[in-house]
């Protein structure tokens, strides 16, 4: 069930920090996917600054244990205990292994890790293509998998980055791996981050009567971030130049946690569920993609779009 977002006094500015400014996590337990760089690093050093007890999920678990140990000499004494676990979503076996070693109860899942428009079009090992596969099949099974541990905590949040991408693409249904149609990097990218969008609209209405509320949002143009790893900047300079491609104001690593860290632990939005947010509040409709930079696309919120994908990707991640 849905209900209608609190009125707050946050916005595009807001760091991360002041979202959860007298927040008391003590108790809790989370998972930041993506947590050894950007906004998953601060998404993590909020939540523990807070009290929660924090598990990095990463692919590089020696970048990963890094970030722990810079994190721990900077938080305060009070906060919550940081532990690093393998976790690739671009390989089903560590998902799997991820949700086999999880024990009891799971308050917060931030799906925070993603890639960003390789130039090449590049598959998995299980045939799908990387983008809809990393972010969107790699936390769709780590979610459904957690779910047990999700429900057990009696309130969960789960919290799904998606981006102003999304309006590059809706979910092509018939051609998800790109066998029919040319790759393109940027479609394939947006049709990854509506699947991100429409899976919170799917889980918050399936997993309501556990308690868990699921919401997507979108940080924001971060620059100092690992997401743009495998882009070919030129290519994205002539994209821009030529108008197919716009950016939002920059924000700082701080400023662009600041959404998930809402969504995940602020009491301002306690109940809300299957939203898009963006700069801290509910986004608002897009009706045509144009040079628009803010907003959502009604495809990425429609329920039956949603419960399609759900199909789909149940039957992917069982024939994986």
């Amino acid at each position: 069930m849905s209900v209608s977002p609190t009125s707050h006094t946050f916005g595009a500015a807001t760091t991360a920090a002041e979202v959860i400014e007298g927040v008391d996590l003590h108790g809790r337990r989370a998972v930041v996917t993506g947590a050894s760089s950007g906004i998953g690093i601060e998404t993590a050093r909020e939540l523990a600054a807070a009290g929660a007890d924090v598990t990095l999920a990463v692919r590089n678990t020696g970048a990963g244990a890094a970030v722990a140990a810079r994190l721990e000499a900077e938080l305060p004494p009070a906060a919550g205990r940081l532990t690093v676990a393998k976790l690739d979503l671009a390989d089903r076996s560590t998902v799997e292994a991820f949700v086999s070693d999880w024990g009891g109860p799971l308050h917060i899942l931030v799906n925070n890790a993603g890639v960003m428009a390789p130039p090449q079009l590049t598959r998995t090992p299980d045939g799908r293509e990387w983008q809809f596969a990393v972010n969107h099949l790699g936390h769709f099974a780590l979610a459904t998998g957690l779910h047990p541990a999700l429900a057990a905590a009696e309130g969960a949040r789960v919290v799904a980055l998606s981006s102003i991408g999304h309006l590059l693409s809706p979910v092509v249904f018939d051609d998800l791996d790109y066998r029919y149609r040319p790759y393109d990097p940027w479609s394939s990218y947006g049709q990854s981050k509506t699947a991100n969008a429409l899976f919170a609209v799917g889980a918050a209405e399936r997993w309501a009567d556990d308690g868990i509320t699921v919401n997507a949002v979108m940080p924001g143009n971060i620059g100092e971030t690992g997401l743009a790893r495998n882009m070919d900047m030129e290519q994205v300079a002539a994209a821009m130049a030529a108008g197919e491609l716009a950016l939002p104001p920059s924000k700082t690593v701080q400023q662009g946690a600041a959404t998930s860290v809402l969504m995940a632990a602020s009491p301002t939005v306690d109940g809300v569920t299957g939203r898009y947010y963006e700069d801290c509040a509910q986004a608002e409709p897009v009706t045509e993609r144009g040079s628009a930079i803010r907003g959502v696309a009604p495809y990425a919120l429609d329920r039956d779009n949603a419960a399609r994908l759900w199909t789909v990707s149940e039957e992917l991640v069982r024939a994986a």
